[in-house]
């Protein structure tokens, strides 16, 4: 049974991060893991932090790649994100946005409301889980703002 439980993040906390299960992405495999960052951005789209993202049609696609890239090379997957935009450095690359708690809270509960596809679809639980725990604890890294 998967946890897909938000933690508290903190303004400031930068907690070890550890790296999904390499299992995840040889599991989902890289057509699988775009459309599930791509349905991620779907629902951001529809969602009150709709406005940290590119409203133009074109950079909006952009930056659904750049996340998809990432996220697969820090899964074990080739190194796309590396390649193309160099080192990661995300906390340098989120410091323009304003993201609080609340923002991150969200951005975790649609991806929350996705993983348990992949679960019916027969990716191992515990790889889906270690993906889970490391957006949940990654994410922390990201807050910027203090929450209203």
């Amino acid at each position: 049974m998967l946890d897909l439980t938000i933690s508290e993040g903190k303004l400031g906390e930068f907690p070890p991060v550890t790296k999904p299960h390499p299992g995840f992405f040889y599991e989902v495999g890289e057509e699988r893991f775009r459309e599930l960052v791509n349905a991620h951005y779907d629902l951001i789209r529809e969602s009150d932090i709709a406005f940290l993202f590119p409203v133009d049609d074109e950079d909006f696609a952009e930056a659904q790649k750049h996340a998809a890239d990432f996220l697969i090379q820090i899964c074990g997957g080739p190194n796309y994100f590396e390649q193309t935009r160099g080192e990661a450095r995300m906390v340098g690359r989120h410091a323009p946005f304003r993201i609080d708690e609340h923002g991150r809270r969200t951005w975790l509960s649609l991806y929350a409301k996705l993983l348990p596809e992949l679960e019916k679809e027969g990716i191992t639980p515990e790889y889906i889980q270690s993906f889970w725990d490391y957006l949940d604890t990654h994410s922390k890294w990201m807050v910027n703002t203090p929450s209203k």
